[in-house]
């Protein structure tokens, strides 16, 4: 049994650490989680999407104490109530709009990272899966807070996405009626997607950020050498004062000072769209109320969805249901696929790098089709694009599987 302190006064430093271990969880979790030295920028992408995370669901709270949750009253306490009525109400909302795309344009980043250097190999699968169970979760967090507003772009993609669950030729029109709770869009379905929102996915997302933090507990962070560390002696050799010979920093509070000094730039370019480019995270078409009748001309959605909507256009129907769900799950497979024996930054896996470089460019240019009609030359470079994407994925392990290993 646990020796206590009985001098300990009632709630002070001593009597809370023999109670609730706090001394113990701070080494385990801030002080004594080491970090490799030669990490850049790009590794703090994760603390910036906590941090954007944060500010979603601060703005989230203030919004949610002036919406009306229904297809009467929606539409006009986000675009009347909330921008004009109440007091810096424009400004929750502004905060609320471009957090919901640039914490998309860091995901995206942390992700394309993650395969530039390897990060979901030697052990780490479990972090690479649990980051792309998160990602699934925030694209199920973006689509039903895109339905809130009520607005024409709300409803269409509302009616757009929810017929994908039809199955094509399945014709499984009564799941998209189960899911929507009516024929079409309505109150059920704005109730549902409501809830959905502002409560169940939230508390989802926050457990798996949870998950993916202890994921990344054991094993360690990953380099950008893509070296193997003895975590053990390095940070032995810290303690020790031998700083110089160390291949690891503690996170708190060196590796955590470098993090917000790149949180406070991020928050420069947050707060400047905010303030004046908030426009680029609002569609135009959304602020025309929700009509049933009216169908718009180009029904498309929001930027960070564009790729994988653009796999699924160029095909017949059934082919592309196909094609869209498998899209959206391969990222799943990659930790799988790769058969190099090599932890590596890209530029030093032979044909890997380039199949890189191809993935990310293919996946820009399937972004920027997809917000075009799909029309004449749009439709052909789509169609490439898309068939180009599962190429790519199917040529993975073979390319990877020719790779020599590196000699360290």
């Amino acid at each position: 049994m646990a020796k206590f302190d009985e001098k300990a006064k009632p709630f002070s430093k001593q009597w809370l650490d023999d109670r609730l271990a706090i001394t113990t969880v701070m080494k385990v979790l801030n002080i004594e989680y080491w970090i490799p030295k030669n990490i850049n920028f790009l590794w703090a992408m994760g603390m910036i999407l906590a941090a954007t995370f944060g500010m979603l669901v601060i703005s989230g709270i203030f919004l949610l104490m002036y919406y009306v949750p229904t297809v009467e009253g929606a539409f006009d306490s986000v675009n009347y109530t909330i921008m004009t009525e109440v007091g810096y109400g424009w400004l929750w909302r502004h905060i609320h709009g471009v957090g919901a795309s640039l914490v998309f344009l860091i995901i995206y980043i942390h992700l394309f990272t993650g395969i530039y250097y390897g990060s979901y190999k030697r052990g780490r699968e479990m972090i690479w899966l649990s980051g792309m169970l998160l990602f699934v979760l925030f694209s199920a967090e973006a689509f039903s807070g895109y339905m809130l507003p009520w607005g024409q772009m709300s409803y269409w993609a509302g009616m757009v996405i929810t017929n994908l669950f039809a199955g094509g030729s399945l014709e499984a029109t009564g799941f998209v009626e189960w899911i929507r709770g009516d024929y079409v869009p309505a109150q059920a379905f704005l109730g549902r997607f409501f809830m959905l929102h502002v409560l169940l996915l939230p508390l989802v997302i926050i457990g798996g950020i949870g998950f993916h933090f202890a994921t990344l507990r054991l094993p360690h962070v990953n380099n950008q050498d893509g070296e193997e560390i003895d975590f053990e002696a390095s940070a032995k050799l810290w303690k020790e004062g031998k700083k110089k010979e160390s291949q690891v920093i503690p996170f708190h509070p060196v590796f955590l000072s470098k993090d917000v000094f790149i949180m406070g730039i991020y928050f420069i370019l947050f707060f400047y769209l905010v303030f004046y480019n908030f426009e680029f995270a609002m569609d135009p078409v959304n602020f025309d109320p929700a009509d049933g009748l009216k169908t718009p001309a180009h029904i498309y959605p929001e930027w960070y969805f564009l790729w994988s909507y653009e796999i699924l256009r160029p095909f017949p129907t059934d082919l592309g249901l196909i094609a869209f769900g498998i899209a959206q799950v391969i990222f799943l497979a990659l930790p799988f696929l790769d058969r190099s024996p090599n932890v590596a930054p890209a530029s030093r896996r032979g044909l890997f790098k380039f199949w890189f470089w191809a993935l990310l460019l293919d996946v820009l240019v399937l972004t920027f089709m997809g917000k075009l009609p799909p029309q004449g030359i749009w439709n052909t470079i789509g169609f490439i694009a898309a068939v180009m994407f599962f190429v790519l994925w199917v040529a993975l392990p073979f390319i990877t599987k020719l790779e020599k290993k590196i000699e360290e």
